[in-house]
C-alpha cells in the first residue's frame, strides 16, 4: 500500500480535548478523528487494526464451536418489557418510537434478542448445546463519554451466547470462553489479568472480566501476587490492617468540640482512623438503619445494596430526627434499631460518637456495647489483607477488555426459551453471556505499548507489519530497490506500507514511529553504496544493517520470535 494512496492525517501538535495516552496518539497519527462526544470515526489505519483484532477474535471463537450470525441493532420495547429491563434501565438506554408509534430501541446488549431466537428455535435436548456469536455495533448513551474510543456512545462488541442443558454445560462452555479470551488477548500483545466481577445488570450469579492494567483505566482491581487472588474492587474481599491492642482502653466520654470527622477527631485525639467506627445513618425501603465501617477504610455501596437493597443516605436533618442527635457524633451502643457493620470491627476496642453533641467516646466493644449484622462492607485496597492467603494485596488502575457472564435462566424464564429433555419434560434452557470490546483492546494495546515518539503496535494487530521508507524519490537506485523489497515482502506473506512521498527524511523518520508499525525498512543512498539498507525495529528501536536481498528473511525472523506472528 502507498503511503501518498492512503488517508493518514497526522497532526503535529496534541489535541487540547484529550487526555488517555491512546486517545492523544490516535488522533495525532490519523486513526480516529471526533465527530461528537463519545462518537468517532474510524479512518483506514485504525479500521486495519480493528480488521486484525476481529480476525482473531473470529479464529478463537470458531475453534471453540462458536457460530456467527448477526442481530439487528434495532430492538421492539416488548422483548425488553420481558425481562424488565425496558424499566430496570435508565438513561444510558438509546429509546425511540417507529412510525407506527411502536416503542423502541437501539441495543446495548443483545441478551433478550438471542433468547427470544433461542425461543422460537430451540425445542429438544438433542439441540444442545449451542454457542451463537457476533460482532456488533452498540448504543449506549455515556453520561461521561470520556477517554478516546474508550467509553463511547456507539461502540462494535464481540457479544457471544451459549445454550446448555444444565449447570454442567454451562461450566464447561464458561470455560471454553474463559480460555478462548486467555488466547485472543495474548494474540493481540496484551497484558491482561482475569478477575472476579460484579455481574451487573446483567444478572446471574458468577461474572469475571478481563482486565488491562494502565493508568487510564476507568477500574480498579485488587491482586494478590502471593496466590493469585484477583477480583474488582466492585466485590473484592480483604482483610483490613490490624487495629493494635487496646483491649484495657476504659469507657469514657471525652469532649471533642467541632470535631466531627474521623480525621478531625483522630488528630484531636491522636489516635489512628483505625480506632474508630464510622457510623452511616442510611435509609431504605424499611426506613432508616446504620452502616458501620472502620474509620480508616470506606463503604462500598454496591456490596451493602445487595444485602439491603436500594437505599440512599439521610439528609442532615434526618440525621437529628431519627437519633437526636447530629451527624459526626453518631455512635451505635445503645441503638435500637438494624445495625450492618463491616467484619472487620467484629474484634477490638473503639471509639466513636457519643451520642451527644460534641464528645465522642472511648472503649467500645462490639458485642458489648452493640450487636449488629456483621457483613464485607468496605472497599478493598491495596495494604490490606488477601482474603485467601493474607499476603498484602495491591491495586492496578485497568481497563476492561472483555466479560464473561454465568447467566443461568435470567432470560430463558421470561422470555420462555425451554427444551425437552429426554423423558419429554420441559425445562428452561441455562445461558451464559460473553462480551470483547475490539476498540477497547487497540486502546489498551496503546496504553501499554507507547513511548514519547509514538504508538508501538504488538505486531498481530498493527495495521501493517512493515514499512519501507525509500528516503528519495529521485535517485533511481533507491527507489527501485525498496520497490524491490516492498515486491518481496508482499510475497513472503507481509502486509507493507510504502511510503512514496516526496518529503524530507526527517518527516519520514517522524511519522514512521508515530505510526507504530511494527518494523522499518530504510532505503538510502549512503547504504546502498555499502551494498545495505537499514532494518529497524520499532519496539526496541534498535537499527541493524542488512544486505537488501536478506531483510525480509530477517524480518520474518523477527515475526517468528516471541510474539505471535500476524493473523
Amino acid at each position: 500500500m502507498l503511503f501518498s494512496k492512503i488517508f493518514i492525517p497526522t497532526l503535529r501538535e496534541i489535541p487540547a480535548e484529550a487526555e488517555a495516552a491512546s486517545h492523544v496518539l490516535m488522533l495525532r497519527a490519523g486513526y480516529v478523528r471526533q465527530l461528537a462526544s463519545g462518537l468517532y470515526i474510524y479512518l483506514p489505519l485504525a479500521w486495519r487494526v480493528m480488521d486484525r483484532i476481529n480476525r482473531i477474535i473470529r479464529k478463537e471463537m470458531n475453534a471453540i464451536g462458536a457460530q456467527e450470525l448477526s442481530m439487528p441493532a434495532l430492538h421492539p420495547a416488548e422483548i425488553w418489557e420481558k425481562t424488565g429491563r425496558w424499566h430496570d434501565i435508565g438513561e444510558e438506554m438509546f429509546r425511540l418510537r417507529d412510525r407506527g408509534g411502536r416503542d423502541m430501541c437501539l441495543g446495548m446488549t443483545h441478551e433478550e434478542i438471542i433468547t427470544w431466537l433461542a425461543s422460537m428455535e430451540i425445542r429438544s435436548y438433542r439441540d444442545l448445546p449451542q454457542i451463537w456469536y457476533q460482532l456488533q455495533t452498540k448504543f449506549r448513551d455515556e453520561a461521561r463519554p470520556k477517554s478516546g474510543i474508550l467509553r463511547t456512545r456507539e461502540f462494535i462488541m464481540k457479544d457471544s451466547y451459549s445454550f446448555d442443558r444444565d449447570e454442567e454445560g454451562l461450566e464447561a462452555s464458561y470455560g471454553k470462553h474463559a480460555e478462548a479470551y486467555h488466547r485472543i488477548f495474548t494474540r493481540c500483545g496484551l497484558k491482561y489479568f482475569q478477575v472476579e466481577s460484579d455481574p451487573g445488570m446483567m444478572g446471574g450469579a458468577t461474572a469475571h472480566e478481563f482486565m488491562a492494567p494502565s493508568p487510564a483505566g476507568e477500574d480498579t482491581i485488587v491482586l494478590c501476587d502471593s496466590c493469585g487472588y484477583a477480583a474488582n474492587t466492585e466485590l473484592a474481599l480483604s482483610v483490613p490492617p490490624a487495629q493494635g491492642a487496646h483491649a484495657g482502653e476504659k469507657e469514657e466520654d471525652v469532649a471533642t468540640p467541632g470535631k466531627k470527622t474521623v480525621t478531625e477527631v483522630a488528630g484531636f485525639l491522636k489516635a489512628g482512623p483505625e480506632r474508630f467506627i464510622k457510623s452511616l445513618v442510611l435509609i431504605d425501603g424499611n426506613g432508616p438503619f446504620l452502616a458501620l465501617v472502620r474509620g480508616d477504610q470506606e463503604l462500598h455501596e454496591k456490596k451493602l445494596q445487595r444485602i439491603v437493597g436500594e437505599f440512599r443516605p439521610a439528609r442532615r436533618e434526618e440525621v437529628r430526627d431519627i437519633l437526636g442527635v447530629e451527624a459526626g457524633f453518631i455512635g451505635p451502643q445503645g441503638r435500637d434499631m438494624r445495625i450492618i457493620a463491616d467484619a472487620s470491627l467484629r474484634e477490638g476496642v473503639y471509639i466513636s460518637g457519643a451520642n451527644r453533641e460534641g464528645y465522642h467516646r472511648r472503649g467500645i466493644k462490639p458485642g458489648l456495647h452493640f450487636d449488629a449484622e456483621w457483613k464485607d462492607i468496605h472497599i478493598a485496597r491495596g495494604g490490606d489483607g488477601c482474603p485467601t492467603c493474607g499476603a498484602l494485596l495491591r491495586e492496578e488502575r485497568v481497563i476492561e477488555i472483555g466479560n464473561i457472564f454465568k447467566l443461568g435462566t435470567k432470560y430463558s424464564v421470561p422470555l420462555k426459551a425451554v427444551y425437552l429433555d429426554e423423558q419429554g419434560q420441559e425445562r428452561p434452557v441455562i445461558m451464559g453471556s460473553y462480551g470483547i470490546g475490539p476498540a477497547r483492546i487497540a486502546a489498551a494495546a496503546i496504553e501499554q505499548n507507547s513511548d514519547k515518539e509514538g504508538i508501538v503496535w504488538p505486531r498481530a494487530i498493527a495495521p501493517f507489519d512493515v514499512e519501507v521508507v525509500p528516503l528519495s524519490r529521485d535517485d533511481r537506485e533507491v527507489w527501485d530497490t525498496a520497490m524491490k523489497i516492498e515486491g518481496q515482502m508482499q510475497d513472503a506473506g507481509l502486509d507493507v506500507l510504502f511510503d512514496d512521498r516526496d518529503e524530507r527524511p526527517g518527516v519520514k523518520f517522524k511519522d514512521a514511529d508515530l505510526l507504530g508499525i511494527p518494523c522499518q525498512v530504510i532505503v538510502g543512498k549512503k547504504g546502498l553504496q555499502r551494498g545495505v539498507v537499514e532494518f529497524k525495529v520499532r519496539k526496541t528501536m534498535e537499527k541493524e544493517e542488512a544486505a537488501p536481498s536478506d531483510v525480509t528473511a530477517r524480518v520474518r525472523a523477527v515475526f517468528e520470535g516471541p510474539e505471535v506472528c500476524p493473523a
